[in-house]
């Protein structure tokens, strides 16, 4: 049975994701950030498996991960989660950065490295779902395009790292989403919401399958979608 490791499987795209992939039958591990996160999505996600390991210290995630039990084998590991804090340059803390940096940069390398084994045991694939800031900022996006634009380098230099070992590495860059980070972010710039002027989690979501799903004589290495006409 094919499996994976999905983060951000609480909600919008990771939760597309998982609904998906739990539609036909692969086996699921959602990696939660405490325990009572963990007990939410083993209910809402019948027939999956958690582990406990909060991206917020990427630091504490080889101790956490080794107190549990881990899979044997990875056939993806999709990093979906990401927080996001929009802010002026001249206004931004350390302490905003730092968070940023830490969920959407450091902690998606670390997860990597703890697992490469099981994704080489594998030939797996890992797919960042980054975001169009990870190819441009604009204004009061600077640290959140930072940590995407580092996302992206991570993901590049990883390709070529693990090439030999059979792992797929790919970069996926949503467009505006309807999400509750979305939803957040119009908090922040001071607009309305309104959902349906963004693409669905479950478009992105089947970005992801696609490159999942492609035949193993080939790779999709930067895939960019964005809300439609």
């Amino acid at each position: 049975m094919t499996a994976h490791l999905i983060t951000g499987a609480s909600s919008g795209i990771g939760a597309a994701v998982v609904g998906r992939l739990a539609g036909r039958g692969d086996e699921l591990w959602l990696l939660a950030r405490d325990a009572g996160r963990a007990r939410e999505l083993e209910a809402r996600f019948p027939g999956t498996r958690t582990l406990v390991g909060d991206l917020a210290t990427p630091e504490k995630l080889s101790w956490s991960l080794s107190h549990q039990t881990l899979p044997d084998r990875l056939d993806s590991l999709l990093h979906i989660a990401g927080v996001v804090d929009l802010g002026d340059i001249g206004e931004l803390t350390p302490k905003a950065w730092n968070a940023q940096l830490a969920a959407n940069l450091v902690a998606p390398a670390e997860l990597t490295r703890l697992l490469l084994p099981q994704l080489r045991l594998a030939r797996g694939h890992v797919v960042f779902v980054n975001s169009g800031a990870g190819l441009r900022a604009n204004a009061q996006w600077g640290a959140y395009a930072a940590s995407k634009h580092g996302l992206k380098a991570l993901a590049d230099a990883l390709r070529l790292e693990e090439r030999a070992h059979g792992v797929r590495v790919t970069s996926v860059y949503p467009g505006r989403t309807a999400t509750p980070m979305q939803a957040k972010v119009h908090r922040q710039e001071g607009k309305e919401y309104e959902p349906a002027q963004w693409m669905a989690p479950e478009s992105v979501a089947t970005t992801v399958l696609t490159a999942l799903d492609l035949p193993r004589d080939a790779e999709i290495t930067d895939l960019s979608v964005r809300p439609g006409p």
